[in-house]
């Protein structure tokens, strides 16, 4: 029996002729690949600007340096997301401000946002962070594919002059009642790592609308040479976040089969759904109302309590289904125990959603019968 591979990307010809297509060019690097995706990214969006850089990491790092935040700012955001989301503000030595989410959707629970601008100083971690730090910003995570709530997000934002990185990484695609993620906040950061919803190999890329915050993010991708720089000259200390050409190439031909893409991701999130939600003890992903269009990610089910989940995941690993936990919280990172003092028990309703979630093989390539096999085993085994 065929091992079902836990996620792949979904790629034709068109993209291998693309990659080729430089590959005959003396042009790797800082070409015109690169600027069309870029637009090709602001004609699907609706942005102004289009940074691509070499990871979604990346382009959260720049958005961070944009929005000025800086050692000692707090930054609200949720411990329920890939660490990432949380580790570009450690590089700057500011402070990520956890809130619990959402035990519906995992996004993070716009009610303790405002209850953490207005009483900062209760949800402090243990050590770490100064009593009279400033919130900065704000960080909400689309989490598997399906915007924050944003409207709140953005109100208290406004009312408060914070900040809105909007890490879309995992939400290419989807729509906040019919506005695209990643166009809600001040910056919106999208990644092309092979198991999303569109593929670079490797790569990220920014939106936004802010001519001014749109250059220094050019600049600082680009070890920090601004406008009017000479080939060695740099204004900023900066990185190489670039992305190459053949990257860059690979990425165009994939927004333009986005939608096409995008559907039959849903089309295996439909078979899932169909096929689990008459299993016991099985509860498949929750869509809010407000999510007017969901874009597949991942495909994550939650378990009942009864149900111990990792003894489940090692019986279907061993019987050819590949699947992850997913997420394990960041709080509990053993990096974050030793600087902040996290103890479990911290965010309860993260570390259930951690402790009973489990992310199923997918992607847009999967068929039908490997779709079945992997829930009628979950069934047998259950």
């Amino acid at each position: 029996m065929n091992k079902i591979p836990m996620s792949s990307p979904d790629l034709t010809d068109a993209e291998r002729q693309a990659v080729a297509d430089v590959m005959n060019t003396p042009m790797l690097s800082m070409g015109q690949y690169v600027k069309d995706f870029e637009q090709a990214f602001c004609d699907r969006t609706g942005a102004k600007h289009a940074i691509a850089v070499n990871s979604g990491t990346a382009g959260l790092h720049l958005c961070v340096r944009a929005a000025g935040i800086g050692e000692g700012d707090l930054v609200i955001t949720t411990p329920f997301s890939f660490v990432a989301s949380s580790n570009v503000m450690l590089f700057e030595n500011a402070i990520p401000l956890f809130v619990d989410i959402d035990p519906k959707t995992g996004n993070i629970d716009t009610a303790l946002i405002k209850d953490a601008i207005e009483n900062t100083e209760k949800y402090l971690p243990r050590k770490g962070a100064k009593v009279d730090a400033k919130v900065k910003a704000i960080l909400p995570v689309d989490v598997f594919g399906q915007p924050a709530d944003m409207d709140p997000i953005m109100a208290l934002a406004k009312e408060h002059n914070l900040s809105v990185i909007e890490d879309s990484c995992e939400a290419l695609g989807a729509e906040y009642k019919n506005q695209p993620a990643g166009m809600l906040g001040d910056f919106g950061v999208f990644a092309f790592y092979p198991n999303k919803q569109m593929t670079t190999g490797e790569g990220g890329l920014v939106v936004s609308n802010n001519d001014e915050h749109a250059d220094y993010m050019r600049a600082m991708r680009n070890q920090g040479r601004a406008p009017g720089d000479t080939w060695l000259t740099h204004t900023h200390l900066g990185f190489n976040y670039r992305l190459d050409e053949m990257s860059a190439a690979l990425g165009a031909v994939q927004v333009s089969r986005l939608d096409e893409m995008l559907h039959k991701r849903e089309q295996v999130a439909n078979w899932y759904e169909s096929a689990l939600k008459n299993i016991e003890g099985v509860e498949t992903q929750f869509i809010e109302k407000s999510t007017s269009k969901m874009s597949w990610f991942v495909y994550v089910v939650r378990f009942d309590k009864s149900i111990n989940r990792d003894e489940l995941a090692q019986q279907l690993i061993a019987k050819g289904v590949p699947v992850r936990p997913y997420f394990a919280p960041i709080h509990l990172q053993p990096y974050m125990v030793k600087q902040f003092g996290y103890r479990r028990g911290d965010f309860p309703v993260t570390e259930d959603l951690g402790n009973r979630s489990l992310a199923l093989p997918f992607s847009g390539v999967m068929s039908k019968e490997q779709v079945m096999r992997v829930c009628e085993t979950i069934a047998e085994l259950i």
